[in-house]
């Protein structure tokens, strides 16, 4: 760890069992915040996503199912949701109407992270279903890092913007 002034960098390496990908991550946090890091509900079962995010300084719970996604949801209130279509169990799109359908959790982005290849109809429908994003996988830990750091960005602004 090096300081200077009131930053602190840290560099770790990533990689995971599933992975035979090793990522070295930079995270620079400013040391004069005492702000808990957001918390990112992973409802994809691929750990290296989920390793990634928390390496660069969000809080992530993970789920591997439907149910547990909601569930979770429900008790712990995320920031936002990374969510696979096709989980086991149940899948995505079920999770993602019944985000909507629930006062508790409708105001929750989700950000969908999909191996189908039929982009022209699913993200269309995923955005329709109420996803704030749609990300296609395979992609490098960072595409999803830069999506949710965007995604939880635009919603501080519209919480500031509506007051």
């Amino acid at each position: 760890m090096v300081q200077s002034g009131k930053c602190c960098r840290e560099t770790f390496s990533v990689s995971t069992r599933r992975s035979p990908y090793v990522y070295d991550v930079v995270l620079v946090r400013d040391l004069r915040t005492s702000e808990t890091p957001p918390l990112i509900l992973n409802g994809d079962t691929r750990e290296m996503y989920a390793l990634y995010l928390n390496m660069v300084g969000y809080r992530v719970e993970t789920a591997e199912d439907r149910h547990e996604v909601i569930i979770k949801a429900c008790t712990l209130r995320p920031d936002l949701v990374v969510m696979v279509l096709q989980m086991p169990k149940l899948d995505g799109w079920a999770a993602i109407r019944e985000f909507q359908s629930r006062n508790e959790t409708a105001a929750i982005p989700v950000i969908v992270l999909t191996g189908h290849d039929f982009k022209a109809f699913l993200k269309p429908a995923a955005l329709a279903a109420g996803a704030v994003s749609y990300l296609m996988k395979p992609c490098f830990p960072e595409q999803p890092a830069r999506e949710v750091s965007a995604r939880l960005a635009g919603a501080q602004r519209d919480r500031v913007a509506s007051r």
